[in-house]
């Protein structure tokens, strides 16, 4: 099986990424298309995993000049639990250390906080609600990151 993860942005074609946010957060969610699809996909990085050519999980990190910030991080509901979530995290992870992070922050819905945490996510702050749906702000810095993947783990 051939896995493969690639760096896109705004001047790329999205529509894999969008299909792929459109039947998590839309779909599954209930999101409203205009608060998924926003004009920050133009700026950010995003990173998609094709498995034998089929794009399974996509997510996105912005910078603003001073924080990176991951977001829409989304896996396709059949191919969830083969740690492609945590290979678009350590992408995205990746690249902000790259350029430069101490530290990578974002909004994680409350039932995917113990995914964060296992990559070495810490919360912060109140639990606030985006979209309808209840979130708490998250931040890792860069020597909290955990290193060993959960590959293979049940």
């Amino acid at each position: 099986m051939i896995v493969k993860g690639v760096y896109l942005n705004g001047e790329n074609d999205l529509g894999d990424a969008f299909e792929i946010r459109r039947k998590v957060f839309i779909e599954e969610q209930g999101v409203p298309e205009e608060l998924e699809l926003d004009e920050m996909d133009a700026y950010a990085i995003h990173a998609l995993i094709y498995v034998e050519g089929k794009a399974v999980a996509t997510g996105r990190i912005i910078y603003d000049g001073y924080t990176y910030k991951i977001g829409r991080v989304a896996v396709l509901k059949e191919e969830r639990g083969k740690q492609y979530g945590d290979f678009i995290m350590r992408m995205l992870i990746d690249k902000a250390f790259l350029h430069g992070a101490e530290e990578v922050i974002l909004g994680a819905q409350l039932t995917a906080v113990g995914f964060y945490e296992k990559l070495g996510f810490e919360k912060y702050g109140e639990v606030f609600d985006d979209a309808g749906i209840p979130h708490i702000h998250m931040k890792l810095k860069r020597e909290n990151l955990c290193k060993k993947c959960s590959c293979g783990e049940k």
